[in-house]
């Protein structure tokens, strides 16, 4: 299991009240809520080893060269370097991370590169065992795969209590693509289509159907650009003059919208899940000086199971 950490924090932060907070004041309602979705995956899911994969860089400067407005509305105009992080979010982040630790899981990292390139590379790795990715990012979507390993998308984005399970056939059904290159055909299609929450302004006048369709009528983002320039039947002077509008944007977004498979990443331990690595009475100490309460019983119990 591969856990988009900083998805689920986030999710939890804004979905719980920040009136719960530590015996000192400090909201604790993300640590909290992460705790209880940990807790509920392992209980559920039964992961065998498990990673929390971490945002090393938010908005990696090879996306921002490749594309300027790669995220840019996020970044708060008195510090460009930063992302808008809620200022009773911050202190918590270190909360978890000190919870995960005495929890025993895995956490892994890779300089300059986002969460989504981490796990990206830790699913392409992987020739053993079934991968299932946990986030509320449609981007990962582009994992799914049925060899050498499964790899499969539990996609949280209404929540936990409506987690959707997608592999090839899933996606390939909802979204209209090839079932042998779901993941593939998924990028493609975002690449056209866009997503303004990442800066990514899409082809103007494309939307998803028809991105969807292009792609598995021509097999790929490149053969339909291909047929674009060369004016291959198929297309029509609409679409054709759309694309060419685009030149720019569709040269430099693949590089941005395609997860790194590749990158430098480097974990904390080792991420089988052996209930000797956790440690009870850290996890006890922390419940009481952050106020965790039931949160932290539950994870106990989850990971003692």
């Amino acid at each position: 299991m591969l856990v988009d950490s900083a998805g689920l924090w986030f999710r939890s932060f804004y979905a719980l009240p920040d009136s719960l907070t530590a015996p000192d004041g400090t909201p604790v309602n993300s640590v909290r809520g992460f705790c209880d979705m940990l807790a509920k995956l392992i209980t559920d899911r039964r992961p065998a080893r498990l990673v929390a994969c971490l945002d090393n860089d938010w908005r990696p400067q090879f996306r921002v060269d490749a594309l300027p407005s790669y995220k840019a509305h996020r970044v708060a105009e008195e510090a460009p370097d930063a992302e808008e992080v809620p200022d009773a979010l911050s202190p918590q982040v270190p909360v978890i991370l000190e919870v995960l630790d005495a929890a025993g899981v895995a956490t892994a990292e890779a300089e300059g590169y986002e969460a989504d390139d981490v796990i990206g590379t830790l699913a392409a790795r992987e020739d053993r065992d079934p991968v299932e990715v946990v986030t509320g990012d449609r981007d990962l979507f582009q994992l799914v795969r049925s060899a050498p390993s499964p790899v499969r998308v539990i996609y949280i984005g209404a929540g936990l209590a409506k987690a959707q399970d997608y592999g090839p056939a899933e996606l390939a059904e909802k979204y209209a693509l090839s079932p042998d290159r779901a993941g593939d055909d998924y990028a493609d299609m975002a690449v056209l289509r866009g997503d303004p929450s990442d800066g990514l302004p899409g082809v103007a006048g494309i939307g998803e159907k028809t991105a969807a369709k292009l792609i598995t009528q021509f097999g790929s983002l490149e053969a339909l650009l291909a047929a674009a320039e060369t004016g291959a039947t198929g297309l029509t002077p609409r679409v054709r003059g759309k694309l060419a509008d685009a030149a720019d944007y569709l040269a430099a977004a693949p590089s941005v919208v395609r997860v790194v498979r590749d990158a430098p990443v480097v974990a904390d331990r080792p991420d089988p899940m052996p209930k000797s690595e956790v440690d009870v009475d850290r996890l006890r100490e922390l419940q009481r000086t952050w106020g965790l309460g039931a949160s932290i019983d539950r994870l106990i119990t989850a990971l003692e199971l």
